[in-house]
């Protein structure tokens, strides 16, 4: 798959994030020499080609006072994973929740949810009302959490040379 272009500036205009701007893809357009809704066309076009898989927000919740970060791991029936996936993750402080292959006999986990809170003891709470939820579906689970912030960033492509 060929990128234009275009597309490729649109794309290295915003791989570090969207402006933040009150109209940041007319601000993209006025970097890359196109209007906005040739940006919004070609960024749409992008993402039904699957270059890009989604436009979202990435909050930094260690500046939002939430320090305390436990990813969720369940061991819950297969037959259910998606509908009480689907439960979970629809929950106000779960941030994303998703399913994962299990890798027997190490690590039984199939459903993962990312809890955050301001103490260790706010996310205890918050996961004792996933277990609640998941009620007998659940055989197992535990918390694993964040030590340290790990900087995530997607693919990002190099300066082009023409």
């Amino acid at each position: 798959m060929r990128l234009d272009p275009q597309d490729r500036d649109i794309i290295q205009a915003t791989q570090a994030g969207l402006p933040m701007t009150e109209r940041p893809y007319r601000d993209i357009a006025a970097t890359v020499g196109l209007s906005e809704p040739d940006v919004i066309a070609r960024m749409q076009a992008l993402q039904a080609r699957g270059v890009i898989r989604r436009v979202a927000l990435a909050p930094n919740h260690y500046r939002l006072g939430m320090t305390a970060n436990g990813m969720t791991v369940w061991d819950v029936e297969d037959t259910r994973v998606a509908e009480l996936g689907a439960l979970v993750g629809a929950l106000d402080f779960v941030s994303h929740c998703y399913e994962r292959p299990r890798a027997l006999p190490v690590w039984p986990y199939n459903l993962f949810a990312m809890v955050h809170g301001s103490s260790r003891a706010e996310v205890e709470n918050k996961r004792a009302r996933i277990v609640t939820l998941l009620g007998d579906a659940c055989r197992a689970s535990d918390t694993l959490y964040s030590k340290r912030i790990l900087k995530k960033t997607g693919l990002r492509l190099s300066d082009r040379k023409d």
